[in-house]
């Protein structure tokens, strides 16, 4: 084995490869018919980096960033309730739940599978949060309340929360998989078998809330290993009422980035009718680049 050169000088800005190059990107819309958007939506990345307090370089400004663990944020929620109650619960929602995840963020930099379990208490310890900053609003119940679709990923492992009918899809090469399942009365009847999934849209019930933040809440938590290449998308109703899953795939397929794509699937929903408003938030995992060779 060779040694290696302690007196070789590294560059000050060298940081390592991440293990996956993430595009990410969300857009909402209010739409062709409704006077406001009740939509919200979060994009981010939590990060712990090494912070060195004694060192022989003459400057550390610029190595701040070695040894950083990420975990990456994807949120949409679609406020129901009025206008102002809509956008005020799927507001406070989106606005609890990352204030709560950026200050529990030491528990998403394990890597051991041991404490996996923890981590997922804290995510639906987070969505409760969450829920209870928006009843503080509706002590009786009767207030607005959201949906809340979230992934936290950490690289491989996507960490899913999800509470209403907002949507979470994956593209891995040309399939495309939801694995979110919508949390109404019709999918809940459905799966009773007292009413067919026609009998379901015909009345209705497929549009009523079975789940949601700030009202009757029931957390479906669970976890997805990605691949290389693959495509998330989380989105509201607004998107599906108006775009197939057959056309959202053909769109994630083209391969474009996340802002165009994001922008397509919307101009797709507003062609379509536009009756909603609409939130689409796209991540694609890339393959880290190769090294350069000298």
């Amino acid at each position: 084995m060779t040694e290696p050169d302690l007196d070789q000088t590294q560059p000050l800005d060298a940081v390592p490869e991440p293990p996956v190059r993430i595009d990410a990107y969300g857009i909402t819309d209010t739409g062709k018919v409704r006077q406001q958007n009740e939509d919200q939506f979060a994009v981010g990345r939590m990060t712990r980096s090494l912070e060195l307090t004694h060192t022989s370089l003459g400057t550390v400004s610029s190595l701040d960033r070695l040894g950083k663990t990420a975990a990456d944020i994807y949120i949409v929620a679609d406020g129901v309730g009025g206008v102002a109650g809509g956008q005020l619960a799927s507001g406070i929602a989106v606005e609890a739940l990352t204030e709560y995840l950026a200050q529990t963020a030491g528990c998403f930099y394990h890597t051991d599978i041991a404490l996996e379990h923890e981590l997922l208490e804290r995510l639906e310890q987070a969505a409760q949060h969450a829920h209870e900053r928006v009843r503080a609003f509706s002590p009786k119940g009767q207030g607005p309340a959201t949906t809340l679709t979230m992934v936290t990923l950490l690289w491989p492992r996507a960490y899913i929360v999800h509470i209403g009918d907002s949507r979470g899809y994956y593209l891995r090469g040309e399939r495309l998989r939801q694995f979110t399942r919508d949390q109404t009365m019709g999918e809940l009847l459905v799966d009773e078998g007292v009413v067919t999934e026609q009998q379901a849209r015909d009345s209705g019930l497929d549009n009523v809330l079975a789940s949601a933040v700030g009202a009757d809440i029931n957390p479906s938590i669970g976890l997805l290993d990605l691949q290389y290449d693959d495509t998330v998308l989380l989105c509201s109703d607004g998107l599906t009422k108006h775009v197939s899953d057959e056309e959202i795939s053909a769109f994630l397929q083209e391969g474009q980035d996340a802002a165009s794509t994001c922008r397509r699937l919307v101009d797709a929903a507003l062609e379509g009718g536009g009756t909603d408003n609409i939130t689409v938030v796209v991540a694609r995992m890339g393959r880290p680049a190769s090294p350069s060779s000298d």
